[in-house]
Parts: C-alpha cells; sequence; structure tokens
C-alpha cells in the first residue's frame, strides 16, 4: 500500500511543469486585452478623471472646499493618508520578512503585492500634496540650503520626519519590485518581437541567466529585504508620532507605534487578498494562488486583527487607568458620543468579523475571504477616522465643539485616489508579469502535486 504524508498543501497545483509556468504567467502579457481587462481598466480611468477634476478644484479653490471646520482641521485628508500607507505595508512585509524566513508561500503573491506597495503610497503622496494646499510649493517641505532664504524646515516636527520615512520606503520598495522582475522581464524579452523586444530587453538589464548573474540577484534580494524589514516598522511608527507626540487626550498615547503597525499589516493584508482573489480569476490563474495560499492570507489577518482588538481594549483601560479626566472623556466619547457609529463600525469590521477565519471551511472560502478582505478595510478606515475625527470634534471647550460633516471635495479626492490605484495595478497586471516566475519555479519541485508521487513510500 502507498501512503502519502505531505507536510502541508501544495502551493502549486495541477502538475505544472517549468514550461507551463512559463507560458501560464507570459500568456496575459503577450495576448491581447481581454474584454473583461478592458471594462475594468475603463471604470478606473473614469473613476480617475472624475477625482482628478475634484483634485483640480481643490488646489484651484483651496481647502475650503473641504469639510473642515474650526475644530476639526485634521480629517479626510489625514484619513486616507494614513489609511493608504497601511495599505501599503503588507507588499514589503509579503516579499522582505517573508522572504528573509524562507517562507515558501510568499512566492505566488509577492510580486502584485510588491506593485501594491508603490501605488499605495504614491495615493499616500497624493494627499500630502492635497493638504499643502498649494502643492507647487511642495519643495518647501524639503531640507532647501540658505539661499531659498530661510525655509529650513523644523526637524522637530513628525511630519517632517514622514517626508523622508515614506521617501525611503518608496524608493527602497521600487528598486525591490523592478529588481525581482529582471529575470522574468528577460524571459519575456526572448519571447518577444519587434519594439516589445526592445522594451523588454532594456527593461532587462542585460540579464543572460548565469551562474554568477543568479548570485548577485540572490545576494541584492537578500540585502534589498534586509533593509525593507526594519523600514517596514518603522514607517508607520513615524506615521503614529503625527499624533503621539502631541498633547491632543486620545492622541498621545505610547501604544500607537506597535498598535499602527499592527493595523497597517492587517488592511494591507486584507488588499492583497483582494487583488489576489480577482487576479486569480481574471487571470486564470487558479494553480499559482491556490487555496492553501489563501488560508495562510486569512489566518494572519485574523492574527493582526486580533492584536488590534487587544490595542483598542488597552486604549480603553489606560485612559481609565491614567486618572486624567480629559483622556477619559476623550475615549467614552468615541463610544459613545454623536460619533459613535463609526466606533462601532471600526470594531465590528476590524475585531469581530476576521473571526470567522478560525474555521478552516470559511478560510478556504472563496467569497467569503473576499467579504471579509473588503469588510476589514472599510474597518481600518473607519479606524483612522475614530482616531482623528473623533479626538478633535470635541476639544477643551465646549463652545467649539462641533459635529464634522465630509463634502464632495473630500469624498472627491478619495475616489480620485481609487481610481489612480486601480488603473495603476490594472496596467500593471497587464503588461508585466503579475507572479514572479522565476521564484516559483524555484519552489516547484518541493510545492507542485507533480512531486507528491515521490513522497509516497511503498510498504509491503
Amino acid at each position: 500500500m502507498s501512503v502519502v504524508s505531505p507536510i502541508r498543501e501544495h502551493l502549486v497545483t495541477g502538475g505544472k511543469t517549468y514550461h507551463d509556468v512559463t507560458e501560464d504567467i507570459c500568456r496575459h502579457v503577450e495576448s491581447k486585452p481581454t474584454k473583461e481587462w478592458k471594462v475594468a481598466f475603463s471604470i478606473s480611468v473614469l473613476v480617475l478623471l472624475y477625482g482628478g477634476g475634484w483634485v483640480l478644484w481643490t488646489w484651484w479653490e483651496g481647502l475650503g472646499v473641504w469639510g473642515l471646520n474650526k475644530t476639526v482641521g485634521w480629517a479626510w485628508d489625514i484619513t486616507n493618508f494614513v489609511w493608504w500607507v497601511g495599505i501599503g505595508h503588507a507588499g514589503t512585509l509579503i516579499s522582505a520578512i517573508l522572504l528573509l524566513f524562507r517562507q515558501k508561500w510568499r512566492t505566488s503573491i509577492n510580486r502584485a503585492a510588491e506593485a501594491m506597495t508603490i501605488f499605495a503610497v504614491l495615493c499616500a503622496a497624493s494627499f500630502i500634496l492635497m493638504h499643502m494646499g498649494r502643492p507647487w510649493l511642495a519643495y518647501w517641505a524639503l531640507p532647501l540650503p540658505n539661499t531659498f532664504g530661510s525655509l529650513w524646515v523644523n526637524f522637530n516636527s513628525p511630519l517632517v520626519w514622514d517626508v523622508f520615512a515614506i521617501s525611503t520606503y518608496f524608493s527602497v520598495s521600487c528598486l525591490f519590485w523592478f529588481i525581482g522582475m529582471v529575470p522574468d522581464l528577460a524571459t519575456i524579452r526572448d519571447r518577444a518581437t519587434g519594439v516589445r523586444k526592445t522594451i523588454y530587453g532594456a527593461l532587462s538589464l542585460g540579464w543572460t541567466g548565469g551562474a554568477k548573474s543568479w548570485a548577485r540577484y540572490e545576494d541584492v534580494s537578500l540585502i534589498l529585504a534586509g533593509l525593507s524589514t526594519p523600514l517596514v516598522l518603522s514607517v508607520h511608527t513615524i506615521v503614529s508620532f503625527d499624533f503621539a507626540t502631541s498633547v491632543i487626550p486620545g492622541w498621545h498615547t505610547t501604544i500607537f507605534p506597535p498598535y499602527f503597525v499592527a493595523g497597517a499589516i492587517f488592511s494591507g493584508f486584507a488588499m492583497v487578498q483582494n487583488l489576489m482573489l480577482v487576479t486569480r480569476v481574471v487571470y486564470k490563474l487558479e494553480d499559482y494562488i491556490t487555496l492553501e495560499h489563501i488560508s495562510l492570507m486569512n489566518k494572519i489577518i485574523t492574527l493582526t486583527g486580533s492584536i488590534v482588538g487587544v490595542a483598542y481594549i488597552t486604549e480603553f483601560f489606560i485612559a481609565a487607568y491614567s486618572g486624567v479626566e480629559y483622556e477619559k472623556y476623550a475615549f467614552l466619547n468615541r463610544a459613545t458620543g454623536p460619533l459613535w457609529w463609526s466606533y462601532a463600525a471600526m470594531m465590528t469590521c476590524n475585531v469581530l468579523s476576521p473571526q470567522v477565519f478560525w474555521f478552516r471551511k470559511m478560510r478556504e472560502n472563496i467569497v467569503v475571504s473576499f467579504v471579509i478582505a473588503v469588510v476589514v478595510n472599510i474597518g481600518m478606515w473607519f479606524e483612522r477616522f475614530v482616531i482623528i475625527v473623533t479626538s478633535l470634534h470635541r476639544d477643551y471647550l465646549p463652545s467649539s465643539w462641533t459635529y464634522f460633516t465630509p463634502r464632495m471635495g473630500d469624498i472627491g479626492d478619495y475616489i480620485f485616489s481609487f481610481g489612480f490605484f486601480f488603473t495603476c495595478f490594472f496596467l500593471f497586471s497587464k503588461f508585466l508579469p503579475v507572479i514572479n516566475m522565476a521564484e516559483v519555479k524555484s519552489v516547484l519541485k518541493s510545492s507542485s502535486e507533480k512531486t507528491s508521487e515521490g513522497s509516497k513510500v511503498s510498504s509491503h
């Protein structure tokens, strides 16, 4: 009789060979755009144009088109900024930390996750420019020489730290993403003709596939992963300092750095899950993005969601334990004040909804996974909204208390970021390999169904 004892589910199904991997992943790059892709891309471009109109209107009229008021000086724009930075976290986490820990399951999802990081950080940066009101003077945020006048930035401000942290994160993420694509771009170059061959040839940097090239590729990947790992922790930690270094009740708390990092990973993995489930169906990549990948992603979502839930409870405990009357009121107002519905939405979406993944059937259910991932990202947006708006709309002076209501300027600028993000992602998924062929091939022998025959032990 034959006994099979796999360590875990196969990461590549369908009995794929090296040639099959190349054909399956290159097909969508080489073929003409499908009707589904054209429809999705057209919708994204229309959303981008509509939102772009609101961004131009914001810059033309000024920040008065937003729903800002005397008390709530930060609202949708900073909420969206922090949310998009959080979305961008999972890409580098999947690529860098899981590479350093030699996790084979990252290979099918890391490419799209890295691309998501870059587009999400660009979306976040757009809100910095919008918030400036005069984006043509954005260079004032940089440490300019004195010949420009007394414009030297205030290095005590966490907003300046944001500029350095996010620009560094963006640079390293771009480099990591591009270097990882070089072997795959060379594969497409060798299959292409005409102008396409020239373009992909230039992008592949003269890759030959020799032993020395692979050795250098692996060394650079490890170095960039080592640089990226502390960046994953530092970027959202520094974003949390925008709040934690203030003296506003509800903001100045030392739990913010780890709490923001866990929340960013939480929302980032949820967005990766959404994108990969769509990509899996549109490009027929079910053999590469398997139920095992989906299940593992859902486990991380459950873990980080639980960490975030503990942070919420800790905040209330510390506010009560502190003996500071204003701090107590800030948190009581969050849960029971006029904006209680946003707090309820945050708790329901972030803490309660991921708990369904304790059941294996739920973790491996495609529809449930997609819906919960969407719900998580809605909840994480509400988390940022709760932190920012409910801490501001009732301050020390009851005479200045007010209710925040967004205007179409706020909503239109947010719509712009979605249009930009999905337009970029659809262009990426069409013209570049959405799955890392080289890395999938490297784990094929140990993770494919085809090799499971070798694990059978005959006993008589």
